[in-house]
């Protein structure tokens, strides 16, 4: 899996021009599903993600996480996360997992977090999305259980 995760001051996701979540200040997290991921992976990202300490302290050091600060997390899906532009100029998502294997990993996620008690809102699924965030530091951190993975296994 892969979170894209950027610290906002306020964000929203609108399908069909109507707003289907938002969230703020906290985190808008553009969440990647891929081929091969597990239940076990989601609780775990959704670990870090809750425990990341990106937020500043009174020195302006980054020393609190969401939970400190009581920050929100606006997840939205984002299957382009895993695009392959090695070949040629079109990207492939073959990496991506298929829809009815990603859906539940991203609900999953979301339930971890909010088991941690983070207010959390979702995109909607397959859907065409506009996000709109204003983008606090700017902070982005990428995270990949792919390369966890690799540490762990080889």
């Amino acid at each position: 899996m892969r979170a894209l995760i950027q610290r906002i001051s306020n964000a929203t996701v609108e399908v069909e021009a109507t707003i289907v979540g938002q969230s703020g200040p906290g985190l808008l997290v553009l969440l990647g599903v891929g081929q091969g991921d597990t239940m076990a992976e989601a609780q775990l990202l959704a670990e870090k993600t809750a425990h990341l300490r990106i937020f500043s302290d009174e020195a302006g050091r980054f020393d609190r996480s969401l939970l400190n600060v009581g920050g929100s997390a606006l997840v939205v899906s984002q299957f382009t996360l895993y695009a392959d532009v090695r070949r040629g100029r079109r990207p492939s998502f073959s990496a991506a997992a298929a829809p009815t294997d990603a859906a539940p990993l991203v609900d999953a996620y979301a339930a971890a977090l909010r088991n941690y008690g983070i207010p959390v809102e979702l995109g909607v699924f397959g859907a065409t999305m506009r996000v709109a965030l204003v983008n606090e530091g700017p902070v982005t951190i990428m995270l990949d259980s792919d390369t966890w993975r690799q540490t762990r296994h080889g």
